[in-house]
């Protein structure tokens, strides 16, 4: 099972966010926007990456991109439910 710690060092990894602290991110902050950590459409893309190198997970509905990529804890749950029924 990943664990919103697992994915928040992938993002803060995998998107050369160095100068952010795991502990700056929260479970329930918005990823994208001003509101939240600010990620970008360019950010969007290598976090998709990311899900497949690291988690082994695809988006198989883009028009549900949104909802997932909401937050770490939308994001996590998304990730947890696709490895599950994909055993």
């Amino acid at each position: 099972m990943v664990t919103t710690d697992d994915l928040k060092k992938k993002i803060i990894e995998g998107l050369g966010l160095e100068d952010i602290e795991l502990d700056e991110i929260e479970d329930d902050m918005a990823l994208f926007g001003e509101e939240g950590l600010g990620l970008d459409s360019v950010d969007a893309i290598e976090l998709t990456l990311i899900l497949e190198r690291e988690f082994g997970v695809k988006i198989t509905n883009m028009e549900e991109a949104g909802d997932i990529f909401s937050t770490p804890n939308t994001l996590v749950a998304y990730i947890n439910q696709y490895k599950e029924s994909n055993k």
